[in-house]
């Protein structure tokens, strides 16, 4: 394997939970990136806000229907994303790994999204909805509104704790980002709002992101929590981990349609067709089904995981 490949192969989360996409197209783009941002010295949360700052203006092309801002936003929305990618590659190629840039990372999905439904709606509100002469007006704002804030919302946060929780198992604590609600809050409140402001706000809103993703997970808590009290802060045995890993592993697939590379493909078709609506839709039926699905089989690992003789 070249060095190169290496390198590449060690920006990596773990070959678990990289998509086919990401593999041969994000990732290798991504570390191209990373290594010009190295080359500068530049911190990977620059590159985060840079992520930022092109998937919003990619959101401001949609506004307009014809093909020259389409095929402009379909380019910065790419570019933003591989900006996405060089982002975490740069932190573990630097080892410049922060809670700050977890944070800001999550939050530069949800800027993009922002803008993107906002434009959609603000293009679509005064036009006739399919096979009528009615105006979408208000109904497609609360089209956008359940899509994204419910539907959209719940499933990132679902795929990227259940990625984590691969992760967890895969390569221990170190190796994961799967964090605790309870933890986050008690942290919270051994800070200064003096000293430590602008970091309170910030582990308010991602414990609430945390407490969120652990109400979905009420057999994985359970689990967790059995888990914790068996075998404390040590290592788990390898049999668990390697079991729990073959039944989570069929479910990353699904995990990673949840997150952004088949969404964003299905955005750019609609775009691309003139019907943007059908983005929401896809959001609510498609992805809501797989999420349900991909819930209730975890949901069934951890049961069974659970009944095992490791918990």
């Amino acid at each position: 394997m070249s060095s190169s490949s290496t390198q590449l192969q060690s920006t990596f989360k773990s070959g678990d939970t990289e998509e086919w996409l990401d593999i041969h197209f994000t990732r290798p783009l991504g570390l191209l990136w990373a290594r010009f941002f190295n080359h500068f010295n530049i911190h990977p949360n620059v590159v985060t806000i840079l992520s930022i700052i092109l998937g919003a203006a990619a959101g401001v092309c949609f506004y307009w229907s014809d093909l020259t801002h389409t095929l402009i936003g379909i380019a910065l929305l790419v570019w933003a994303n591989l900006y996405d990618s060089a982002d975490g590659q740069l932190a573990r190629m630097t080892g410049k790994k922060t809670r700050w840039g977890r944070i800001l990372d999550g939050f530069a999905g949800d800027v993009w999204f922002f803008a993107i439904y906002a434009a959609i709606c603000l293009r679509l509100q005064d036009q006739p909805m399919p096979g009528t002469e009615t105006p979408w007006g208000i109904w497609i704002w609360l089209l956008a509104a359940f899509s994204g804030f419910i539907c959209h919302g719940k499933q990132c946060q679902l795929a990227d704790y259940y990625r984590n929780i691969h992760l967890y198992f895969l390569k221990g604590e170190q190796g994961s980002e799967l964090d605790s609600f309870q933890k986050l809050r008690a942290e919270l409140h051994s800070l200064s709002w003096k000293r430590d402001g602008v970091w309170k706000v910030f582990l308010y809103f991602y414990g609430n992101y945390t407490r969120s993703q652990e109400q979905m997970t009420p057999a994985f808590q359970r689990f967790r929590r059995q888990l914790k009290e068996k075998y404390g802060a040590g290592p788990l045995p390898e049999a668990l981990r390697r079991d729990f890993r073959a039944g989570s592993l069929p479910l990353m697939k699904y995990a990673n349609i949840l997150t952004f590379n088949t969404r964003a493909i299905v955005l750019y078709v609609v775009l691309l067709l003139g019907e943007p609506w059908l983005y929401f839709v896809f959001e609510v039926v498609v992805m809501n089904l797989l999420f349900f699905y991909m819930r209730a089989r975890h949901e069934q690992l951890c049961r069974r995981m659970e009944l095992s003789n490791y918990a």
